[in-house]
């Protein structure tokens, strides 16, 4: 069920306010919530006055739409999922029909999405598979808990006098990109807070600290790291093994040819066997983009990572050669300092001596 329909010629106020505020609070242009379970009933919650679509249209991001990706295919199939959520939290529960699925997703690529939320026994559990690490993760997930607690209680009176109660949120992370991390690893939100001095020493403002909290757990599904949980869950183990061939692979062979290798083998072992000859040409597509995805915010991080070590760098040029002329070094001693210390050619250090002296004049 689209919330925010791009394509009808009007749309009211509030859907135009809603998409322009989602846009600034999740940080991208454009995208759409589907929610699996509400069917037309927050569509029907937007029939207002309406102005013109051109007023509240936002141009998509230039970056690909968002396709399903492997996990989320494999684990929307409600048995797969209780399956993972048994073998997660150490449960027996048998009944898939228990689960409710309640994903809130957005359609643009490499724009925060919640790969899957579901609701057993009053439990809300938000399953999230990134292939990067961020420690931003507990962040999104305050965003995506306040849009599902948004929805879930769209219909109480949150003003009145009788408790409005809500369903224990858990948080986990499957987590299989290519840094090393441990097997599991506690996010805590509060390790973002900027907390001034002043707050902690406040023995008032101490005993609230922190106001807000909310702790995820990563779990690394790389293959060999959770053993226990890994032979809890077959299908989990599986899309491990499968994923981890097709980086293997795109290491020494074109990336559609990995693939296709990738599948090929895992039919043959009996890994994602069914779902692999189910879904093959999907599955090879799917993959193909993932791993392009992945690959291009790896890419992302790597230029941001040289480009910090070069403003560094240079940052630390021009600290050296401002010391060294205020301790009245000659420019003969720093030059030669400068080409030892940072390996530089002479008329490497000549230039920065030059360019960072005169602007100590």
């Amino acid at each position: 069920m689209l919330l925010f329909p791009y394509n009808s010629r009007e749309v009211s106020k509030e859907t135009a306010f809603g998409i322009l505020f989602f846009g600034l609070l999740h940080n991208f242009k454009g995208g759409y919530y589907i929610n699996k379970t509400g069917k037309n009933e927050l569509q029907n919650s937007f029939q207002t006055e309406t102005v013109p679509a051109e007023a509240a249209q936002v141009q998509p991001h230039a970056n690909r739409i968002y396709k399903a990706r492997i996990f989320e295919m494999l684990f929307s199939d409600k048995k797969e999922l209780l399956g993972l959520y048994n073998a997660t939290g150490k449960t027996n529960y048998t009944d898939p029909e228990l689960l409710e699925i309640n994903t809130l997703e957005n359609a643009i690529y490499m724009a925060m999405h919640n790969d899957i939320s579901f609701i057993i026994d009053s439990r809300l559990s938000l399953y999230e598979h990134p292939s990067t690490y961020s420690p931003n993760l507990p962040l999104r997930y305050l965003m995506y808990i306040a849009d599902l607690y948004s929805v879930l209680t769209r219909k109480e009176n949150l003003y009145g006098h009788k408790a409005v109660m809500i369903p224990v949120p858990f948080f986990v992370i499957f987590y299989n990109g290519e840094e090393q991390l441990p097997d599991r690893v506690l996010l805590p939100l509060s390790d973002l807070f900027k907390t001034p001095k002043s707050f902690l020493n406040n023995e008032e403002y101490k005993e609230l600290y922190p106001a807000l909290e909310l702790k995820a757990l990563l779990l690394n599904i790389n293959p060999g790291h959770n053993q226990e949980l890994m032979n809890s869950c077959k299908t989990l183990k599986d899309y491990s093994e499968y994923t981890a061939r097709v980086r293997q692979y795109a290491k020494v062979m074109n990336l559609e040819d990995a693939v296709e290798r990738a599948i090929t083998e895992c039919i043959a072992e009996g890994i994602l066997s069914d779902f692999l000859e189910k879904n093959r040409a999907e599955a090879k597509s799917v993959s193909i983009y993932e791993y392009d995805q992945e690959r291009h915010l790896r890419q992302e991080r790597e230029e941001a990572r040289e480009e910090g070590e070069k403003i560094g760098r240079e940052a630390g040029i021009r600290a050296f050669v401002i010391d060294h002329i205020e301790e009245g070094m000659p420019p003969e001693k720093s030059i030669l300092k400068l080409q030892k210390l940072f390996s530089l050619t002479n008329e490497e250090a000549k230039s920065y001596y030059e360019e960072y002296s005169q602007t100590n004049c």
